[in-house]
């Protein structure tokens, strides 16, 4: 199970790269995460994260095309691998498993 551990800003990360499929990179990710959570989200934290993902291999990355307005750089386009998506499925079991085994009475507060 530790193999799949990740933290809560981890599973927000992959979950965003998953929603933008395709059109995920540094600030469509950042975007995303704030308009959907209204949550402030630093750009080091995300390049960081992002980054660490990747060495995990729970999102892989691609250079997209120049762009002038860029100065020339490439957009850096993330996506979930099957090992990420994997990461996501144990994250929901586990947090299903807790919410199912709250006493009725805690539930019902």
């Amino acid at each position: 199970m530790k193999r799949f551990q990740i933290g809560e800003f981890e599973e927000l990360v992959l979950l965003t790269v998953g929603i933008l499929h395709g059109n995920a990179y540094g600030v469509s990710i950042k975007d995303e995460i704030e308009t959907r959570l209204n949550r402030s989200v630093s750009v080091g934290a995300l390049q960081t994260t992002l980054r660490r993902l990747e060495r995990k291999g729970f999102l892989e990355s691609s250079q997209g095309e120049s762009n002038n307005r860029r100065g020339g750089r490439p957009k850096l386009y993330f996506t979930l691998t099957s090992h990420g998506k994997n990461a996501l499925e144990s994250s929901r079991e586990i947090r299903n498993r807790l919410w199912s085994a709250l006493p009725q009475i805690v539930q019902d507060m």
